[in-house]
């Protein structure tokens, strides 16, 4: 209830400061860029589900409650308005949540079967693709070994999320801390490698998404190299 009503007062300024959508209001003053501000946070809020929700009816409704003006329609009718259009919502997130699930899972399903078949490029019993650009002679850890690598993770488009090399530095971690295809994937390679994981969602992070950038069934890779088991 108090998520919803400083989204009434947010919205209550945008309507004072006169901001619309291509709209010439000032945003000379602190007040306006802040309402200005304001109404980008909520439009972006809004974004996802913006075919649920009428402008004019919204804003009619904030406009007679700052008028003190009697209700429109009666309680019990928007009651079970507001029940059935969060139905409609929450059907509608549901079925965008599995067509991307869906999506995720059938291209990187296809990527794999076309990366099985490069040169150079071996697959475990788990479905680890791997490839080793340098192969080290050092000794091999094990599942409850800490060690010290160099790594970049991308998605299959090339997107990258993470990168100990943007940070200047290598990473330590546990073998048995990170998710299974990697943990399997460091237990192949002897200290001084570099090879590159191909992981399917199953073994990276299944159905859910982690951060902002890796969806779902998102198929994984990571270029490693392995310098030191600690």
């Amino acid at each position: 209830m108090r998520f919803e009503l400083q989204w009434v007062a947010a919205l209550a300024l945008v309507i004072m400061a006169g901001c619309q959508a291509g709209g010439t209001a000032a945003l000379d003053t602190d007040v306006q860029k802040a309402s200005y501000a304001i109404g980008r946070e909520i439009g972006t809020n809004f974004t996802p589900n913006k075919d649920f929700f009428d402008l004019d009816a919204l804003m009619r409704g904030i406009a007679d409650a700052l008028a003190e003006a009697d209700m429109a329609i009666e309680a019990d009718s928007l009651v079970a308005a507001k029940q059935r259009v969060g139905q409609l919502v929450q059907q509608a997130t549901m079925a965008a949540q599995q067509a991307l699930l869906d999506k995720n899972a059938a291209e990187g399903e296809a990527f794999l079967a076309e990366n099985a078949t490069k040169e150079g490029i071996m697959t475990t019993d788990s479905g680890l693709q791997y490839e080793i650009l340098t192969q080290g002679d050092g000794p091999q850890p094990t599942a409850t070994s800490r060690v010290k690598v160099h790594y970049r993770g991308t998605l299959i488009d090339g997107t990258e999320f993470d990168s100990s090399y943007q940070h200047g530095e290598p990473t330590d971690f546990g073998v048995g801390s990170v998710i299974a295809g990697f943990g399997e994937g460091l237990q192949l390679m002897p200290v001084g490698s570099h090879y590159r994981f191909f992981i399917p969602a199953g073994i990276a992070y299944g159905m859910q998404a982690a951060g902002s950038i890796i969806g779902p069934n998102s198929t994984l890779i990571f270029e490693v190299e392995l310098q030191e088991i600690l």
